[in-house]
């Protein structure tokens, strides 16, 4: 029933421009585009009363005029007049409608906006918004953002202004557009491919749990993350997300924590907040995993999309410094995870390369692993194969710091430690300090390769942490294996056994 609203046939934009600094002569002109270019398989039209041609096509002058195909509508008119153009996409038998529109229950209007929803059921229309932005994908090409990509400054020159993130697996459903359209800038620069945005406004018909339920199935889609100010049906949430949590990982990051967050929620889409505590025990039970802020949500992002979820909390760290190690220990006690002292086989293999010279005389090997700055490349392929193989660590973290001298190719270090990781059902994760070239370049290959990178050690802890209480729920409901399974089948599907993973994460 959702499909037509991410694959459609035809989509007629209602209440396209001519004025090009309108939303709807924006959201037709990139529809147009991406049509022409091949990007979008679906035909355009533009509704509206008042105009002949725009951008040099035809317009309709009503729904009822328009072709058989059009099986979706992006409606861009004043919100008074939202209901007449309902009972003309309903008798017109279209039955997926994004509502751009605002002036409805965010505003006091929850009147005009139980209208529209009552018209659309009578047809059996389904609903995205109002007061959205609706949808964009780069795998269909469909693109409802009424922001353009450039904005042209004072210097004459053309700036990116809203970029679209690349093909990729993690799909971003945000109750906020001003919010959804920040996170996708903030993937854009990092790099994190997308499969579907959707930015859903009031909900007042299609909400978060029917978006996740489409979604579960979606193989495109190997991760979800969810911005969201409330829940109207907490019961549905936590069954539908209980299910959609078994087959891949939801993030949330919800807004609206403290009194005066919630007055905000409710004067943004007419959001009552609720008790955060009831939030949650609620993500608990469903197996979510809760974010605290963009970054956040984004550094669990790659994580989880990128990586097997962990059997256990016990970390393995392995640093060419000494400061970064103890940080990383510090953030990893704190959030609960562990730092074991390594003993037994692991200890006694560490030991042996470090009486034949392999590893610095003056390194200490108990855990963290400190190579110290005279660490080699080589010195840190030996130290992440035997923590991968040690039954006493479930997650390996690599400060790599690219600044010794023994490391001449960052590059090679990151690539030589995600072959590690092909081979390997234990997660890993990278981390090079610093913004210089050299680090850049370093967490880039460790990126496009399939190990999540950071540039600090506690964001890598912290994504370490979610791959923990993944991996957990899994196994409180006898599904970590049967995930394992699905994550490298699905892995090895779109990316091979050797290819790199290139922008699709």
């Amino acid at each position: 029933m959702l499909k037509p609203f991410f694959y459609p046939r035809g989509i007629a934009v209602i209440g396209a421009s001519r004025e090009k600094d309108k939303p709807g002569h924006v959201i037709f002109k990139i529809l147009l585009e991406n049509c022409k270019k091949g990007i979008l398989k679906a035909n355009v039209y533009a509704v509206n009363p008042k105009a002949d041609y725009i951008l040099g096509e035809r317009v309709y002058k009503s729904v009822l005029e328009l072709p058989s195909d059009v099986d979706l509508g992006v409606v861009v008119v004043p919100a008074k007049i939202v209901p007449l153009v309902m009972e003309e996409v309903g008798k017109k038998g279209i039955k997926a409608v994004i509502i751009i529109s605002a002036g409805f229950s965010e505003v006091g209007r929850r009147d005009l906006e139980n209208k529209v929803v009552e018209i659309a059921r009578k047809y059996g229309t389904r609903i995205i918004g109002p007061n959205c932005i609706g949808i964009f994908s780069p795998w269909s090409g469909l693109d409802t953002i009424f922001l353009p990509y450039y904005k042209e400054l004072s210097t004459g020159k053309k700036a990116v202004s809203t970029p679209r993130p690349p093909k990729g697996f993690v799909a971003l459903l945000s109750q906020s557009g001003a919010v959804g359209t920040a996170a996708l800038d903030y993937m854009s620069g990092e790099n994190i491919g997308l499969s579907y945005f959707v930015s859903f406004g009031n909900k007042a018909d299609v909400d978060e749990n029917e978006l996740l339920e489409y979604l579960k199935n979606d193989e495109k889609t190997r991760v979800i993350l969810l911005y969201i100010e409330n829940i109207k049906n907490g019961r549905k949430f936590v069954e539908v997300a209980s299910k959609v949590s078994l087959e891949k990982p939801i993030i949330v990051l919800k807004a609206g924590r403290t009194e005066a967050g919630k007055r905000a929620a409710a004067s943004h889409t007419a959001a009552i907040a609720g008790v955060d505590e009831i939030y949650d025990a609620a993500f608990r039970r469903s197996g979510v995993i809760r974010a605290y802020d963009l970054e956040e949500l984004f550094d669990l992002a790659k994580a989880l999309s990128m990586q097997p979820p962990a059997k256990g909390p016990r970390v393995g760290i392995i640093t060419d410094g000494g400061g970064a190690g103890v940080m990383a220990t510090d953030m990893a006690e704190i959030l609960g995870l562990k730092v074991p002292e390594l003993k037994g086989e692991t200890r006694e293999e560490l030991e042996k390369l470090k009486e034949k010279g392999v590893f610095p005389e003056f390194s200490q090997l108990g855990n963290p692993v400190d190579l110290t700055g005279s660490a080699t490349t080589e010195m840190f392929v030996k130290a992440t194969e035997i923590l991968v193989r040690s039954d006493e660590i479930d997650i390996v973290v690599v400060l790599a710091l690219h600044q010794v001298p023994g490391i001449p190719d960052p590059i090679e270090l990151a690539r030589k430690i995600t072959m590690i990781s092909r081979e390997s059902r234990k997660p890993i994760i990278g981390v090079d300090t610093g913004w210089s070239e050299a680090a850049i370049l370093e967490r880039e290959e460790f990126d496009r390769r399939g190990v999540p990178s950071y540039p600090i050690p506690e964001r890598a802890i912290k994504a370490s942490y979610a791959l923990y209480l993944y991996g957990k729920y899994l196994l409180e409901k006898n599904a970590f294996d049967s995930y394992i399974d699905r994550f490298f089948a699905w892995k090895e599907k779109f990316f091979g056994k050797t290819s790199s993973i290139s922008s699709d994460f």
